[in-house]
């Protein structure tokens, strides 16, 4: 089996939801833990935990995740609170939110990006939730 080091990344025992080749979803998803996307989605993803998209997926979503990994296609806005890592043949056309990025060579981004620290983005989140009703 293969295993990375966890604090590299997920090993593929880890992942908790796979939506294979093939397959196409619209609507909300939202999870805990690692989840990898092979096929099409449209709509919407959330997790404060790890999304991988896959060389053959095609997204096109609103994402906030915790970590993020691609190699397929995704077409939108992505939020995430740790890193996001773009990887060869991965493309992303949208706008980006995260205090690291990593963007392997081969990959494509076409858009704007927003570089924010891990503390700012708590401290953001701690204030929405005071202001709220």
């Amino acid at each position: 089996m293969l295993k990375r080091d966890s604090k590299k990344g997920p090993s593929l025992g880890d992942i908790k939801a796979f939506l294979g080749e093939g397959t196409e979803f619209k609507g909300t998803l939202s999870f805990e833990g690692t989840v990898r996307i092979d096929g099409r989605l449209e709509g919407e993803i959330i997790t404060k935990d790890v999304l991988i998209v896959g060389e053959t997926a095609f997204i096109k979503a609103e994402i906030e995740v915790g970590s993020m990994i691609n190699s397929g296609r995704i077409e939108g806005n992505i939020f995430a609170q740790r890193k996001i890592e773009i990887l060869p043949p991965g493309r992303v056309d949208g706008h980006i939110r995260t205090p690291n990025l990593i963007l392997a060579e081969g990959a494509k981004f076409n858009g704007t990006c927003e570089m924010v620290s891990e503390e700012a983005e708590a401290s953001e989140s701690d204030m929405g939730s005071q202001l709220a009703p």
